[in-house]
């Protein structure tokens, strides 16, 4: 069940506040000053960062031309030409940011490889299973990515073609996309533990001319062979006209396959292709909940923008760092992690299993790497927590100053935890709960590195973002529960839909429930000391390790075996920070729910779509309750199964058969029953 924040009249102890040298120290701070006496911004207040916050994120969504051309201008952004204005058309969806402008994200990311005096320094490390970090100089990140644009126009790949990843956290994947980029062309990628069913629900839509491809992974300990699932994407692909292979496992180029070193061994000066702000610059993709995945375009110019703002401003992260975050490249976070680069950082690259060869493996890898903001999702802090070790007791974890979680609330058991771990290790550790989405490839809320952080918020809402919590009435709420919402365009919220031809997807998927504004699906509390309190979600998302995937991917695999007529798999965030995910299934005529059945329902899903996205439990229903036009019911199934009352939970006048709803509630009553107290 979901409460409101505690009210501000308890004013209640920070967990951990940052000392004046830090708070100095912090580029927000510098840039404050800064804005202060260029751009109008309020001048901070001396002695006082909550109200010197306060009053510049008020700023930056007042004025937001003021404030995002000020961030242009703090960090540096090449314009090859200039800019009318920077922002034409208010007007969500389809605000229009620095008409008459062009620039390269890739241009941006390899900066720092111009400074004779970085070039031999790391831009990437990366780690893999044996945890032996190997560094990739920005000078040999610049000259591979020259070297593969170049093969890519050779190859006939122009700004606006699709150019596909099937590859894991790996050098060579951040090499494709910035290579990518300064083409022009628009990237999209996938990690190799989807199947090729969710492979090519995303690839299919966006129609790539290129794909990299790895011929397996490492995982756990094991080798994971992918080359039949590589060629079944390639069948289905026919606008394909070149593929790639990375031989991870060391095999052989298939047939019709070009070999990776033979597209980045020459030492070429990159040319950056000079593209109009709104360019696209890659696809992400939501999880398809209701249908095929979204296929979100968002722009060279606002993630560029908006990164810069949430890697220099916000996670405070520059040349001296090495910036770690625990994800995938199915996920939208490996394009935050990319991010680090824009700000001149070291990226950390981790690819394998966070438990492999036990469950200190992340930590491992932030010793080993010596990095200095380490990100990770708030269900590994609670399993470490659970497993009852001491990262900061037994490794030299003594460069870390911050660690920052997502893919769901961290519970007040995780701030506390990660505190008194590091607290006993000598460090003052900044804890930065975020919260964001894959579609504005960003947070809406999260670390701020001069202001306090209470156990079970996060800090504040981002610069630049005008967070709102709203009733159904649409009127804001302070200290209750409302949903998220944006109230002003952000440049990095997608420019489109790819095959939305007249916006229709896009405009429902935000913004039909209150015309103009962003509608985003998860539950927050605003308190009144600024701070954010995340619920999880409104809407019937499946978020497991970080990683989301929609309900419709796990029914049209499980529905497709004989001994199931229909199923409805539900997603709850629990109140200890653990994620309950059950599988209903209505069986067809004489079927018996036995344990061979259970394991062929778990096969299929583990095989064909994610060994993340097995169900905790498979349970047998009289039935699914549809809606009156014969869609699933789940966010109604999801509130019961939190415990809400069957009238709170569902319009009765809304579902085919009501009865059927008293089973889950029933389920709820019996969980709650069963649960120790």
């Amino acid at each position: 069940m979901m409460t409101t924040a505690p009210q501000s009249a308890h004013q209640p102890e920070p967990l951990w506040q940052p000392g004046p040298d830090r708070i100095e120290g912090a580029q927000v701070t510098r840039f404050h000053t800064w804005a202060a006496a260029h751009h109008g911004a309020p001048a901070p207040t001396p002695g006082d960062p909550a109200a010197s916050y306060a009053a510049l994120h008020h700023w930056s969504v007042s004025d937001l031309p003021a404030f995002w051309q000020a961030t242009a201008e703090w960090f540096d952004v090449r314009f090859a030409t200039p800019y009318d204005t920077v922002l034409a058309d208010r007007t969500m969806p389809g605000a229009r940011w620095f008409p008459g402008a062009t620039l390269n994200y890739a241009e941006h990311a390899l900066r720092a490889a111009e400074d004779p005096a970085r070039a031999e320094a790391p831009a990437l490390l990366y780690v893999d299973e044996t945890h032996e970090p190997t560094p990739v100089t920005w000078r040999d990140l610049r000259a591979q990515v020259g070297s593969l644009a170049a093969e890519l126009r050779r190859l006939g790949v122009r700004p606006g073609d699709r150019v596909s990843a099937y590859v894991p956290n790996i050098p060579q994947a951040v090499v494709a996309l910035l290579a990518t980029a300064a083409v022009g062309a628009v990237w999209t990628s996938c990690a190799p533990d989807f199947g090729a069913r969710s492979v090519l629900d995303r690839f299919q839509q966006i129609e790539p001319v290129v794909l990299f491809t790895v011929d397996g992974y490492r995982y756990g300990g094991k080798e994971h062979d992918r080359r039949d699932t590589v060629a079944e994407i390639r069948n289905e692909l026919p606008t394909l006209r070149a593929v790639v292979h990375i031989p991870l496992l060391g095999t052989p180029a298939p047939e019709g396959a070009v070999n990776w070193s033979d597209l980045t061994s020459n030492d070429t000066e990159p040319v950056f292709e000079q593209v109009p702000f709104d360019h696209p610059l890659w696809v992400l993709y939501s999880s398809g909940t209701t249908g095929l995945p979204k296929a979100i375009v968002q722009s060279q110019g606002g993630i560029l923008l908006e990164h810069l703002k949430q890697t220099g401003l916000h996670c405070d992260l520059g040349p001296d760092d090495r910036f770690f975050w625990y994800t995938s490249t199915g996920w939208m976070m490996w394009n935050f992690l990319v991010a680090g680069l824009l700000v001149g950082s070291t990226i950390v690259l981790y690819d394998g299993s966070p438990g492999h060869p036990d469950i200190s493996a992340q930590w491992q890898v932030a010793e080993s790497t010596r990095a200095t903001v380490f990100g990770t999702s708030a269900a590994y802090v609670m399993a470490c927590r659970k497993a009852g070790i001491h990262p900061a007791r037994d490794l030299d974890l003594s460069a870390i100053t911050c660690v920052a979680t997502t893919g769901s609330p961290l519970p007040p058991d995780g701030f506390r935890w990660l505190h008194d771990c590091f607290a006993e290790g000598g460090t003052d550790l900044w804890t930065a709960s975020v919260s964001g989405g894959t579609d504005v490839c960003s947070c809406f809320a999260g670390a701020v590195p001069t202001l306090p952080v209470h156990i079970g918020e996060l800090q504040a809402a981002c610069l630049g973002t005008d967070l709102q919590a709203w009733d159904p009435q649409g009127k804001p709420v302070i200290d209750e529960v409302g949903e998220l919402v944006v109230t002003n365009p952000m440049p990095s919220m997608p420019t489109r839909f790819w095959n939305d031809p007249d916006g229709t997807r896009y405009h429902d998927s935000y913004f039909d429930m209150y015309p103009g504004v962003w509608r985003h699906g998860d539950w927050i509390t605003l308190t009144s000391r600024g701070s954010v309190v995340i619920h999880g979600r409104s809407d019937s998302t499946l978020n497991r390790q970080g990683v989301r995937m929609g309900s419709s991917d796990i029914y049209e695999a499980v529905e497709r075996l004989p001994e199931i007529r229909e199923s409805l798999v539900i997603g709850l965030e629990l109140p200890d920070g653990g994620y309950w995910m059950p599988l209903f299934v209505h069986l067809a005529p004489g079927v018996t729910l036995d344990d061979a059945l259970r394991d062929r329902i778990k096969r299929t899903i583990r095989e064909q779509l994610s060994p993340r996205h097995v169900p905790d439990d498979i349970i047998e229903a009289p039935g699914v309750p549809h809606t009156l036009t014969g869609k699933r019911i789940e966010v109604p199934v999801k509130r019961l199964l939190q415990g809400t009352p069957l009238d709170k939970a569902v319009n009765p006048g809304s579902v085919d058969n009501l009865e059927l709803l008293r089973f889950y509630e029933q389920v709820a009553r019996d969980r709650a029953t069963a649960r120790p107290q």
